[in-house]
């Protein structure tokens, strides 16, 4: 008999549902409660099993049960609200999300992928990690404005220690990159393109692997750069862009910042644009677009930036 498993993850348990039985538990968020978890639903043979991302309390979840050799996927929040909306599930308790999402993987069956290996997730811890000193030392600077003249030798403070925290990450981002002759090939490949530092770099090794294996459309729409129609009948609504992976997201608008000054394409693409009358942000928006797909090219071909390379042009109907 097949069944589905949702489980719905708080810091301190784990509420587990199961379709089509109906059946509930819940269990402790530490090792042993995952252990306990894993033996019971081993015994089950789940033919999938959905949860979300909760801010690392899935970590040792998702551990366990896969190393108990089970089938387990983590979904992105906006996809488990959305299906909650559109089966009528408007209330919201920890059982009734985990039958939500036992429900969303009966419905949608998504596909079930490897867990990283730890290297990897140390890459991508350190990376974010990188993003929440950044995060907090431009949260100071801010601060500097409102705050009495007199803590401002505190703030300064914490600034240069934020600073060299930062420079210390980047430091070991370098090192772990170089510690694997797979990531300092990707490493030097993504560089090659002018525009493209140390961070975005790492920030795409850590958080996009599938650079280079999708195609154009599907790489961008998993980043969140790719437009998408608004049309209904005889209405033609905006194409606007929407969802993907914020965290790859925002890198890379910063570094196509860089880009539409240092790098020849982007800069030509971008006055193109701008002349043809698209506002700053939608010009800005449709260059991530090219340089996402610039990479994407590159990482697949194996064939480091070129002036004359090209992935075909994109014109004004496929810019956001």
């Amino acid at each position: 008999m097949t069944s589905f498993v949702g489980v719905d993850i708080s810091k301190a348990h784990l509420d587990v549902a199961v379709r089509p039985s109906g059946d509930v538990w819940q269990v402790g968020n530490d090792p042993e409660g995952v252990a306990t978890l894993a033996e019971r639903l081993g015994a089950l043979a789940p033919d999938l099993i959905v949860l979300e991302p909760t801010g690392g309390y899935e970590l040792v979840l998702v551990t366990g049960l896969l190393a108990a050799g089970l089938p387990v996927v983590v979904i992105n929040p906006r996809q488990a609200r959305d299906f909650a909306k559109a089966v009528g599930k408007l209330a919201k308790t920890d059982t009734l999300d985990a039958h939500v999402l036992a429900h969303y993987a009966e419905a949608v069956r998504p596909e079930v992928r490897e867990l990283p290996d730890e290297a990897a997730r140390e890459l991508t811890g350190m990376v974010a990690r990188r993003r929440q000193l950044v995060d907090m030392h431009t949260a100071e600077e801010n601060r500097l404005h409102s705050v009495p003249r007199r803590l401002h030798p505190q703030v300064h403070e914490h600034l240069e220690a934020l600073e060299r925290y930062i420079g210390e990450l980047d430091r070991d981002l370098r090192e772990l990159i170089r510690s694997s002759p797979i990531w300092q090939a990707k490493d030097e490949l993504l560089q090659s393109t002018k525009g493209v530092g140390p961070v975005l770099s790492a920030t795409l090794i850590a958080n996009l692997p599938e650079l280079g294996a999708l195609g154009r459309k599907e790489i961008a729409a998993l980043v969140g750069v790719a437009p998408f129609n608004r049309d209904s009948g005889t209405l033609h609504g905006k194409r606007t862009c929407w969802g993907g992976r914020g965290d790859v997201r925002a890198i890379l608008y910063l570094a196509t910042l860089s880009a539409t000054r240092h790098n020849p394409a982007i800069r030509d693409f971008y006055h193109h644009l701008l002349t043809a009358g698209k506002l700053k942000k939608v010009a800005l928006t449709a260059c991530a677009h090219k340089l996402l797909l610039v990479l994407n090219a590159i990482v697949k071909n194996q064939t480091p930036w070129d002036p004359q390379f090209e992935t075909g042009r994109l014109t004004l109907e496929h810019s956001c």
